[in-house]
């Protein structure tokens, strides 16, 4: 007697049939593999500003599917002369990396057929802040390291576990940002 066994259609929380799918029809038309994600940021007041973002291009198009936007306020905490309005913007990039990193594993543990019963991180971002303001010119302005540790539950042995945690570590597109750099240009309209 041979047993077959199917990948079940919904897997953590994701419909496995579409992602192969979405991969196949990327894999045929690389054109369509092309984004541009977008954030609209104003100064509200002190350390707190706010970020909007909704648009972006997608699949050769405009993508109008979101029906609002989303709003993201940012501050520092009053150690750094801020009034708490928000996460600071090196602690968004902690939760940035988290969510790349943990929306990864998730794909990829179903596309591989593996049950996550739960996924959770915890990042830690050391700074010297003196770069940052300016103290000192021999010290980086950002983290000097990031440490991401996980923890997971999923009905599969330890070295699975570690295989899509490598995976996504691998084809998580923040972690490459944040890894490897990505260029940044900054042009300025005065009015």
């Amino acid at each position: 007697m041979t047993q077959t066994h199917e990948k079940p259609r919904y897997l953590n929380g994701i419909d496995t049939e579409q992602m192969f799918g979405t991969l196949d029809a990327i894999n045929e038309t690389p054109s369509i593999a092309s984004f541009q994600f977008r954030a609209r940021n104003k100064w509200i007041d002190g350390a707190h500003n706010r970020s909007t973002i909704k648009d972006f291009y997608a699949a050769g198009q405009e993508d109008e599917s979101r029906a609002s936007e989303f709003t993201v306020d940012a501050g520092e905490p009053a150690i750094l002369l801020g009034t708490d309005t928000g996460p600071n913007p090196a602690e968004y990039l902690l939760h940035a990396l988290a969510a790349c990193l943990t929306t990864s594993i998730v794909y990829i543990a179903a596309a591989r057929g593996v049950h996550l019963e739960s996924v959770e991180s915890t990042l830690e971002g050391n700074m010297d802040v003196r770069g940052a303001l300016g103290l000192s010119d021999e010290v980086r302005n950002g983290f000097t390291d990031i440490k991401v540790t996980f923890t997971v539950k999923a009905d599969a042995p330890p070295e699975k576990v570690r295989e899509v945690i490598d995976r996504a570590q691998a084809r998580s597109a923040v972690y490459d940002m944040v890894t490897h750099g990505v260029p940044v240009s900054v042009d300025v309209v005065a009015r």
